[in-house]
């Protein structure tokens, strides 16, 4: 993630880089890892504008390695999440990070959902993925404490902490000679025979630059000057803590059925790898980028979202989810009632406060809410637009996609 400032006092001091990336979350630090190991003798510099790695999305998620269940075959979501759960879990062996195979159970509730099931059934086998259709009896007997007409059982997903999987590749990039840069403030970029980036610390010159900045995305690429063809939209994403004693409620993952038409997967039961179970998250418009607290908002964020016409078109199309959404994220009772559906032994006090997430989902002109993942590129630089779930999975293989294109411009 990168701040974006302007009008500020900037030191006149030049360093030459081979390749500036920016953002130090998964993808940027996976992003860098790629290009030291494929060209390990070019300088290679991350700036980031937090005093640590991985503190937005990447440390502030669910913590599930996905399967790939939910994607469209042949999209870069599929592809690059099935390629992912095995990486990821490959990279956690090597370097001993604990994550657990725990598995994912989608369950319908009610009748209308279960055709929802078979279409993702199907979508798994063809996006090679290995799930089992189970009845209402088969389900209770793997899940006691959970009820439903049926359940799609995947076993390859699992949980795991992302931030340290960061930390670690923080670690090996620098030991082999990168360089990471925090509090980093960018004030301009300018592109000629490279790209010159203008800090308050001063100017870094590179060959090319890769933006992964996450919900400054569209920032990034209009601060490039090139004309973005999406804007951010924050969704904060709520979740509560279940008191310790839920903390062998499930054995495995439990999500609803999604509603095809929404990007987000709705409320689930998610085992944390530290032995704790979470509910959520759902999804409300934030009005701060970065606005963690309920009542968080931004003059400049909010102007950007109310001033666009994507936006607009968004809550025509929606509006029924976005009331909802609302309502259940100011009334307990109504969250509650979501994850009831399917666990009905937790109660309203059972929820604890838990410190939430924001999703940056880019959104066309249109009103489109874009679903796979989406980049735009210059002549020396790169950005990564749209990396919503499952980004975290998908890190390692989208790192490789990234630097295939970099290096075609070389």
């Amino acid at each position: 993630m990168v701040a974006v400032h302007s009008e500020v006092d900037v030191k006149e001091t030049h360093e030459q880089y081979d390749y500036v990336v920016i953002g130090a979350g998964i993808v940027g630090m996976a992003t860098a890892c790629e290009l030291q190991r494929r060209q390990p003798h070019a300088s290679i510099v991350v700036l980031e504008k937090e005093r640590a790695v991985a503190l937005h999305q990447t440390g502030r998620n669910s913590g599930v390695i996905h399967a790939g269940v939910y994607y469209a075959p042949g999209s870069l979501k599929a592809q690059f999440c099935t390629q992912g759960n095995r990486e990821t879990k490959a990279f956690c062996r090597q370097h001993d990070i604990p994550f657990e195979e725990c598995g994912k159970l989608i369950v319908a509730t009610q009748a209308a959902e279960l055709p929802q099931l078979d279409i993702l059934l199907e979508r798994c086998h063809l996006n090679g993925i290995e799930a089992i259709k189970l009845d209402a009896n088969a389900l209770k007997q793997k899940e006691p404490n959970v009820t439903g007409l049926a359940a799609l059982w995947v076993s390859d997903s699992a949980i795991v902490n992302y931030q340290r999987i960061v930390q670690v590749m923080a670690q090996e990039f620098v030991s082999r000679g990168g360089e990471i840069r925090f509090e980093v403030n960018i004030v301009a970029i300018h592109e000629s025979k490279g790209v010159q980036v203008q800090c308050q610390q001063g100017t870094i010159d590179g060959k090319q630059l890769i933006a992964c900045a996450g919900l400054m995305a569209d920032r990034l690429v209009t601060l490039c000057g090139i004309e973005a063809d999406f804007r951010i939209l924050p969704f904060k994403g709520e979740y509560f803590l279940l008191d310790q004693k839920h903390n062998q409620v499930v054995d495995h993952l439990i999500y609803p059925v999604p509603d095809p038409k929404m990007p987000f997967l709705g409320v689930h039961l998610t085992k944390m790898i530290d032995g704790t179970v979470t509910v959520g998250p759902n999804a409300v418009l934030s009005l701060k980028r970065e606005g963690y607290k309920k009542w968080d908002w931004a003059f400049k964020d909010s102007i950007e979202i109310f001033s666009y016409a994507g936006f607009w078109r968004v809550i025509t199309k929606y509006w029924r989810s976005v009331f909802c959404e609302i309502k259940n994220s100011i009334s307990m009772r109504g969250y509650l009632k979501r994850v009831n559906q399917y666990c009905p032994s937790i109660e309203l006090h059972d929820l604890q406060p838990y410190p939430c997430g924001i999703r940056a989902q880019a959104v066309s002109i249109k009103g489109e809410l874009l679903s796979d993942f989406h980049f735009q590129s210059s002549q020396y630089t790169f950005h990564v637009c749209n990396a919503p779930s499952p980004a975290a999975t998908s890190a390692l293989p989208i790192a490789r996609y990234i630097v295939d294109k970099v290096m075609d411009k070389d």
